[in-house]
């Protein structure tokens, strides 16, 4: 239902998931008995997980140990990694940069010409860990790049931007056509990010196999502030849900739906699923690793950006391991640890036993769900507040 915003102009409400929650069904399950594993294309992940492409988030090691733990990282092949030799001192003074001087030497760091032989070289790295190798690039260097990821072995393609569209108009360039270039490269390729139906319907006919949904919702992301632009995540995920299904129902063809930034916790994560998303990517949460490439920092692909920067490097911390974080235990009580299993005992709580089942999860609008009887925790900003 619109909402009148003024004479001339009327929006549609969204919602995001601090405003929903997920009813329990009249039956509940053994949380040993519930399958979160995700299969796209020829592969099956034990977790519905990809680690976002971000360079304080995904280095070659930590690709291959969450590869390990049953997920799939992504690796930037635009960032720190392919443009320099050792990639470790450059992260050692982003960490130690203080917060006024981040952003400007963040600028001159990532003017590094982006160098080829590396990009073949972090591929191969994280195909030696015997995992799969997914890695990202912006649509304005696909062309560039696209011989060399094929000559490296990558298994899957991630295009990626802060909008992607299946139809970019330029009078400037030649811009990437997505359906000709999905239908005549040899790999899988997911593309986005996205917050629309229309959109999300859009690029899932370009031939992709699955896309992102999330504009500005990342930890680390200031879209939303600087351009104005994007949708509450609850809405996005269920609006590309419908827009997948509408696929399905014209061409036989399931595209999987990716719920990409604005998850903390765990019940974040199930929300999302609930919502209608096949799988999660996350950023901010694994930068918290021990293991992380961002010592205990976090920042977007468009935080060095030359002229318009939309993100900042935020502090997160260091809280666990990445097997603590995606699969426990957990010592804290705050839902930032054992994501995965959160979302098993969810889905076990609430009586659903696969991923797709639990997509059909009723879901109530809950502005007061997360304050409703936690005055005490809210006071004493304990638990999950």
């Amino acid at each position: 239902m619109d909402v009148e915003i003024g004479i001339g102009k009327s929006g549609r409400r969204a919602y995001g998931f601090d405003e929903v929650a997920i009813v329990p069904s009249r039956r509940t399950r053994d949380p040993d008995d519930v399958d979160i594993s995700w299969e796209i294309d020829a592969w099956t992940f034990r977790l519905p997980l990809m680690a976002s492409a971000m360079d304080g988030v995904v280095s070659p090691a930590t690709a291959i140990e969450i590869g390990q733990l049953g997920g799939l990282a992504v690796l930037n092949l635009e960032g720190i990694q392919t443009r320099y030799e050792d990639p470790e001192p450059v992260l050692d003074e982003i960490a130690a940069l203080s917060d006024d001087k981040a952003t400007p030497r963040m600028q001159e760091l990532y003017r590094e010409p982006i160098k080829e032989e590396l990009i073949a070289r972090r591929i191969r790295e994280i195909k030696g860990g015997g995992v799969v190798a997914a890695a990202s690039l912006t649509p304005q260097r696909v062309a560039r790049f696209a011989k060399l990821v094929l000559e490296a072995e990558l298994d899957i393609l991630v295009i990626q931007g802060t909008v992607v569209s299946a139809e970019h108009v330029s009078t400037r360039s030649e811009p990437l056509n997505l359906k000709e270039f999905i239908a005549s490269f040899d790999l899988p390729v997911i593309v986005g990010g996205c917050a629309s139906y229309q959109t999300a319907l859009h690029l899932m006919r370009t031939g992709a196999m699955g896309v992102l949904v999330g504009v500005g919702p990342g930890a680390a992301c200031t879209t939303r502030g600087v351009l104005g632009v994007g949708v509450p995540q609850a809405t996005a995920i269920a609006d590309a849900a419908g827009a997948r299904m509408e696929h399905l129902r014209e061409t036989g063809r399931y595209v999987h739906v990716i719920a990409d930034g604005g998850m903390r916790t765990g019940g974040d994560i199930a929300k999302a699923i609930a919502c209608g998303a096949d799988a999660v990517m996350i950023g901010s949460p694994m930068a918290k690793a021990y293991e992380a490439p961002g010592r205990g920092y976090h920042w977007g692909m468009a935080t060095f950006h030359p002229d318009l920067p939309r993100g900042a490097r935020v502090k997160t911390s260091l809280t666990g391991s990445l097997r603590e974080i995606l699969v426990g235990p957990a010592h804290e009580n705050d839902g930032t640890l054992n994501l995965f299993g959160a979302l098993r005992t969810s889905m076990a709580t609430t009586g659903y036993a696969t991923i797709k089942e639990f997509q059909k999860a009723e879901v109530v609008v809950a502005p007061a769900i997360k304050t409703e009887g936690k005055a005490l925790q809210v006071a004493q900003r304990v638990g999950a507040n």
